[in-house]
């Protein structure tokens, strides 16, 4: 069978536990997926282990210490077997899928939820409608989270790599960090707040809850529209980013086609709204008729005492 290369997924200087899926969906198209660890410090690899991949690559180079696509894309590619490449679907693995795939000359599937052998699936129209493609041969694609159960098992040590001698010269732009409350394109809990929320001043009762459980706070296009404290990476919707947690809480969002395009693939829904009649309400599975005031201090107080 094809060879498959697995693209770690990294969070506060570990792996992921997303990437376990990403390992799952590799099986799928071909065997023994060789996971890479993009890091500066190859112990970060150690985390991968007993997430089902065949092999471990730690791969170590200066180029990861910052963010630049173009700089991990030529770490990688410097590292990684010729075979397919899976990625996870945040915007910054994505942005790596793409170009790994134009360095090798591959094609790219974005936002896999499906494979069936050689074929995959994703969405189009933001879900609207799904395409089915067949791959011949090697190709890069990235996987959406929360869709394939996670593997196990696999490579008991790792295996180092250092490139960095080889890609320091590449880094030529560097982005900021990543802020260290989890993007909602990769969180399996979102809390999502919309202009019914008042001001954006109320959206620390959002992040409150979040840091409770360990959730992503997100938003809606008109909360992003009407306030600029609210940036745009914490969108959710058509022209935002879309999501498939495990739970995902709406809070003063009326249900626009918009925003729904956006996170109705979500496994479960919870809506609160003053106004019964909003239309977010026939999309979740719980609904709370009630003011944010009312609601989240509630939520607030029995969430904390469930996670005591």
């Amino acid at each position: 069978m094809t060879e498959t290369i697995v693209i770690a997924e990294l969070s506060n200087n570990a792996v992921h536990p997303s990437t376990a899926e990403l390992v799952s969906a590799a099986m799928k198209l071909g065997d023994s997926p060789t996971l890479i660890v993009p890091c500066t410090d190859a112990s970060v690899a150690n985390s991968a282990v007993g997430m089902g991949a065949a092999s471990i690559i730690a791969a170590k180079a200066e180029a990861f210490a910052n963010y630049d696509a173009k700089g991990w894309a030529s770490a990688i590619d410097a590292v990684a077997p010729q075979g397919i490449i899976v990625t996870g679907s945040s915007p910054q693995s994505k942005d790596v899928a793409a170009r790994l795939a134009a360095r090798r000359s591959l094609s790219v599937v974005q936002d896999a939820v499906a494979v069936d052998g050689t074929t995959v699936t994703s969405p189009l129209y933001s879900g609207k409608a799904m395409q089915t493609v067949s791959i011949n041969g090697n190709v890069v694609v990235s996987v959406r989270s929360n869709i394939f159960p996670a593997a196990s098992g696999g490579a008991e040590g790792t295996s180092v790599v250092d490139t960095t001698g080889d890609v320091a010269t590449s880094v030529q732009e560097f982005m900021a960090r990543a802020s260290e409350r989890l993007d909602v394109a990769e969180a399996n809990i979102i809390i999502s707040g919309g202009r019914g929320m008042g001001s954006p001043e109320n959206f620390t009762h959002l992040e409150s809850i979040a840091d409770t459980i360990g959730a992503a706070v997100g938003a809606s296009r008109a909360a992003v529209d009407t306030w600029e404290d609210i940036p745009h990476t914490m969108q959710v919707g058509q022209t935002g980013k879309t999501v498939n947690p495990n739970l995902y809480i709406a809070v003063g969002i009326s249900g626009a086609i918009q925003h729904l395009a956006g996170m109705r693939s979500s496994k479960y829904i919870v809506a609160i709204n003053k106004d019964a009649d909003a239309p977010i309400f026939q999309h979740a599975d719980y609904g709370i008729v009630a003011t944010w005031e009312e609601a989240l201090p509630v939520l607030q107080t029995t969430l904390a005492n469930m996670m005591a």
